[in-house]
């Protein structure tokens, strides 16, 4: 059932990629760390991000669905005419 849950995840983060997305992620420690960039790649088990420019500390990051399947990570899909939440609810 999980194996399917995080390919329902990949497929659906296919449908995105070359489009600017906002993530959100937990940082440790009660912290919360907000990104924005362009979802870059999709991998078999992984997503890769390429941060904006005025994020200076890494010019890409790397999430797995696993992240978003245990809501450790929130995407957002920036579109022109508004934002759309793209999150995996658990049935």
């Amino acid at each position: 059932m999980a194996k399917n849950a995080l390919l329902e995840i990949k497929h659906s983060l296919d449908a995105h990629v070359g489009q600017k997305i906002m993530l959100r992620a937990n940082g440790g420690r009660r912290k919360t760390v907000e990104r924005t960039g362009v979802l870059e790649e999709t991998y078999p088990s992984v997503f890769i991000v390429k941060l904006d420019e005025e994020q200076q500390t890494f010019k890409r990051v790397s999430y797995s669905y696993a992240d978003i399947l245990t809501a450790s990570v929130e995407v957002t899909i920036c579109e022109n005419n508004g934002e759309m939440q793209l999150e995996y609810i658990k049935a």
